[in-house]
């Protein structure tokens, strides 16, 4: 791995720039980096990407789309092992800004603009995904993860395909003063519904807010989209389940719920 240091003297405008190391990376390390009045943000990466990930270039690509539309911070440059985005300055969100009266609708309005956006021309590959979660499976009984496979293997291929980010979970929404999203790591194309999948599962929204949620983004037309929005769901949590296995960091009893609520969607547990 690069040092920091290495990189910035690499890119114009920003050698001997101040670093400080932040918390929070899971596949690389993070730096802010402080030059003058400017302030950005440095990933280097811990390996190659692999799948689930998309490459740094083609990352790059979708998050400078999305920066144009004021959905995302600008992206400074993008290397392979390395990217380097500005800082956004706002307050990162935490479980219980969904709570918050307006906020679902206010993520329901940026999620139509980001899924309003160009086709990327990658597919996301659950299938992938799952399979490099299974090889590094930790702290999950084999015949859960192979049921979580299946789950995922079986779902029918997105009819409506469109640009998502994939990843959606509050640490990953900031208010900077708009709306935006942060770490498009994940970003290809995909079922517009498991965007909003990922934020109902992940952050354990209950059905007045599921309600309230589809119905923002469907224009008070949610209740159609129920069932498909429920199947999304489902490959989400098979997805979460099996990420959570192959961490040895996972907490056992958020494990164990997801598995009790996964085998209260299909027969197959």
């Amino acid at each position: 791995m690069q040092a920091p240091e290495e990189v910035l003297a690499s890119i114009p405008g920003w050698s001997d720039a101040i670093l400080s190391e932040l918390s929070g990376g899971l596949n690389n390390r993070i730096w802010r980096v402080i030059k003058g009045s400017k302030c950005g943000v440095l990933k280097i990466d811990d390996e190659p990407r692999g799948a689930p990930f998309s490459s740094r270039h083609d990352e790059a690509h979708v998050q400078k789309m999305a920066w144009k539309e004021g959905l995302a911070p600008q992206v400074i440059f993008a290397e392979n092992g390395f990217y380097f985005t500005e800082f956004a300055e706002g307050v990162v969100w935490t479980r219980d800004y969904l709570n918050k009266m307006g906020n679902l609708e206010l993520v329901a309005s940026a999620l139509k603009r980001l899924h309003a956006l160009p086709l990327t021309g990658r597919l996301f590959d659950a299938s992938a995904a799952a399979k490099r979660y299974i090889d590094e499976l930790k702290v999950l009984e084999s015949d859960v993860a192979q049921k979580c496979f299946e789950i995922i293997t079986k779902m029918r291929s997105p009819l409506n395909l469109c640009c998502c980010h994939n990843d959606l979970v509050v640490a990953n929404i900031i208010t900077s003063p708009k709306l935006m999203f942060l770490d498009w790591e994940y970003s290809s194309d995909n079922d517009p519904f498991f965007d909003l999948a990922t934020i109902i599962e992940h952050h354990e929204l209950s059905d007045q807010q599921v309600t309230i949620f589809l119905d923002a983004y469907m224009d008070g037309d949610g209740q159609c989209w129920r069932g498909h929005l429920d199947k999304q769901r489902r490959m989400y949590l098979a997805l979460y389940c099996l990420w959570m296995g192959s961490r040895l960091d996972s907490d056992p009893a958020e494990l164990d719920s997801i598995i009790l609520r996964l085998a209260k969607t299909t027969s197959c547990f």
